[in-house]
């Protein structure tokens, strides 16, 4: 079987020309989008005052995610995932692992609203209030849809046929990596992104690994297969060995992150009860102005 020294992420014969304007395209959408972001903060800290609302933190964690979005479709990581589908699938872990929790902890709904014209702001108000909409925006209602929406789009892109064409045409290949964006940063808003938006925390953790079995299932299956599932063009110089990396690639980080975000909120979770109940044991009554008395069931748990 020959070896596939640069594997093309763009297929062959597709036009320069085309593609450098599919990359500016890219670039301007992502300067539109920071630029957007940009005014929004200017403007409510304008308001409110600075880092209030929106703590400087989140402003750096979105342009953070904006930058890794960026460096995982252009430099060595493209390169990178040209010359390999273990190369290609370390680029989507970037993209569902970095990107988009970065994008998510920005916050960006409350600058990006404020950055638009007061018509379109109008009309998006309306939008938000209506009933179908409303009960969307509800935090556990939006983390299910949330985690369909990427679990439904992992599964799509990764299948041969549609990987196949994204490997072949850079305007398919394009669309993958803005769906598999868009859908993380939907995915990790109800877990890292502002606190009035933000599912509670034990929705948060089955979210987190609710949304890991599919993935950990598709990992598995790249990885046993006994054979390769796609194309040996669109593979490495081994075929199976560089499909079963990537299989390793999707399950080994896409769990080991849901697991570490999931102890971290049940922790968080755990320790904020406690300071809600400090002692943790009922106390009765006691007199006026005195100490709370324990109660005959308190001190038989005492014993």
């Amino acid at each position: 079987m020959p070896a596939l020294t640069l594997h093309r992420a763009h297929g062959p014969g597709q036009d320069p020309l085309a593609e450098g304007l599919l990359t500016m395209l890219v670039l301007v959408a992502a300067c539109l989008l920071l630029a957007g972001y940009g005014r929004g903060v200017q403007e409510l800290w304008a308001r409110r005052g600075r880092g209030r609302v929106l703590p400087g933190r989140r402003v750096a964690a979105f342009g953070a995610g904006a930058v890794v979005t960026l460096a995982a479709d252009r430099g060595p990581v493209h390169e990178l995932a040209e010359s390999s589908f273990a190369g290609h699938m370390a680029q989507h872990m970037l993209l569902l692992l970095v990107a988009g929790p970065l994008l998510a902890a920005g916050a960006a709904g409350l600058p990006l609203s404020l950055a638009v014209p007061r018509s379109a702001r109008r009309l998006l108000a309306r939008w938000r209030v209506a009933p179908p909409l409303r009960r969307l925006r509800r935090p556990t209602a939006y983390a299910l849809l949330a985690a369909a929406a990427q679990t439904g789009v992992l599964w799509f892109w990764h299948l041969p046929g549609p990987y196949v064409a994204a490997v072949d045409r850079p305007a398919v290949h394009a669309a993958e990596h803005l769906c598999l964006v868009a859908t993380a940063w939907l995915f990790w808003a109800p877990v890292l992104g502002a606190s009035r938006h933000r599912a509670p925390a034990p929705v948060a953790v089955l979210l987190l690994v609710g949304a890991m079995l599919p993935a950990s299932a598709l990992g598995a299956v790249l990885t046993f297969a006994p054979e390769p599932v796609y194309p040996a063009r669109v593979l490495g110089p081994d075929p199976l060995t560089d499909q079963q990396l990537a299989g390793l690639l999707m399950w080994a980080p896409m769990d080991l992150v849901a697991l570490l975000v999931a102890l971290a909120l049940l922790l968080r979770w755990l320790l904020r009860m406690d300071r809600a109940r400090p002692g943790g044991l009922p106390a009765g009554p006691g007199p006026a102005g005195g100490p709370p008395v324990p109660t005959a069931d308190t001190e038989g748990m005492l014993r």
